[in-house]
């Protein structure tokens, strides 16, 4: 399920083709924090065995940020290319995890995942939408 997620969250980001004016898809702020909250919320799941991934909720909101990029301009080939990125989706899975840390995740310990994930479901914030 992880890499299902993951490969959908890189699925619904892109670069853009080398030589083009356009910036990079990756350096959209909108599409990136997109991609961080469903990533954060999906490692809250994960580590938290009281805490549940809305997955039908998540994968929308993954299918609405792919459809986002194409309304900015990129081509589903963009798209598409940087599905296998690996050096993208660990860069990526770096920050969803420092900005945990942020929150009050300690990592490994199971409770702090719970704690932030109880917390964030109570601010009704992205993340939060995206647990039950």
């Amino acid at each position: 399920m992880r890499n299902f997620l993951m490969s959908t969250a890189v699925l619904a980001m892109g670069l853009t083709a080398a030589g083009s004016a356009q910036a990079a898809l990756k350096d959209e702020a909108e599409i990136r924090n997109g991609l961080l909250v469903v990533g954060m919320a999906y490692e809250i799941s994960e580590k938290c065995g009281s805490i549940d991934a809305r997955t039908v909720r998540g994968i929308q909101t993954l299918l609405n940020l792919k459809s986002r990029a194409r309304e900015l301009g990129y081509s589903n080939s963009e798209i598409d290319a940087y599905v296998d990125n690996k050096a993208e989706k660990k860069r990526l899975e770096g920050i969803a995890r420092a900005q945990l840390v942020q929150l009050g995740v300690t990592p490994g310990v199971e409770e702090t995942y719970c704690t932030v994930g109880r917390d964030q479901m109570a601010k009704n914030s992205g993340i939060g939408r995206l647990l039950h």
